[in-house]
């Protein structure tokens, strides 16, 4: 059975992490949860925000999401990367390229980096 793109994603997302830190890549691919913060510019206030997101998962889907502590209701997976929504803001977290981008309700908008925790 082929392993989905997300799930290869965040195995990758979790290697290369490790190994961009000085560590050797887990023995084992069983992580069960990746936390990332994101550092969020909100435009057009041009105000930074730390965004913590949380996906657990498993080896063959991403079982849930939280942002900052608080689980989405709903999430859809495309490729690497997450979409969901939070109090009326549409997020989308690029798992691969480690990118925040979000829209509430066209009144202002963010994009930035996220770091493992």
């Amino acid at each position: 059975m082929r392993r989905p793109a997300w799930v290869g994603g965040l195995l990758l997302l979790a290697t290369g992490l490790a190994c961009a830190q000085g560590g050797k890549p887990p023995k084992s691919q069983q992580q069960k949860t990746v936390a990332l913060s994101c550092e969020a510019v909100y435009l057009p206030a041009r105000t930074t925000w730390t965004r913590l997101v949380t996906i657990d998962y498993d080896q063959q889907r991403v079982r849930s999401v939280q942002i900052d502590g608080v689980p989405v209701y709903t999430f859809n997976v495309r490729d690497t990367v997450i979409l969901t929504s939070t109090d009326n803001e549409r997020i989308q977290i690029d798992t691969a390229t480690q990118v925040w981008t979000s829209d509430f309700r066209g009144a202002a908008t963010s994009q930035g980096r996220c770091e493992r925790r």
